[in-house]
């Protein structure tokens, strides 16, 4: 994993733990990797692996069964998926608006963001 200097680290790993879950390679009641086996494969601190671990606990993502490990929540891909709706809400879609109004882009330029949202107006 390439971590970037813009964002902590242990917020990172958490939004990398989000993706797992929404892509659903990570399902509700599967167990993570321990703190020490994160911290290895990731080449990152057991404390930084330990902080993402409680964070995402805090936010109803994981379950801590004590001496058995962490596990992926029955509500983490609810939560997950308003948390990040209200994110890009709120940040990245008036960066985008401004953009598009700053290029002028056309309807026709941006037909595959809107076929792609097209496509999910169906799925819900």
């Amino acid at each position: 994993m390439e971590f970037s200097e813009h964002k902590n680290i242990f917020l990172q790993i958490g939004d990398w733990v989000y993706e797992q879950i929404l892509d659903g390679r990570l399902q509700p009641g599967d167990k993570l990797p321990s703190v020490r086996e994160l911290a290895v494969e990731l080449e990152v601190n057991r404390n930084t692996a330990m902080r993402t671990y409680q964070v995402l606990e805090e936010q109803g993502i994981l379950e801590n069964k004590r001496g058995i490990g962490f596990y992926v929540s029955d509500t983490a891909p609810k939560v997950i998926l308003h948390r990040q709706k209200k994110e890009f809400f709120a940040e990245e879609l008036p960066l985008l608006i401004q953009k598009v109004k700053l290029l002028k882009l056309t309807s026709e330029e941006l037909q595959e963001l809107i076929l792609t949202i097209q496509q999910n107006d169906h799925e819900n």
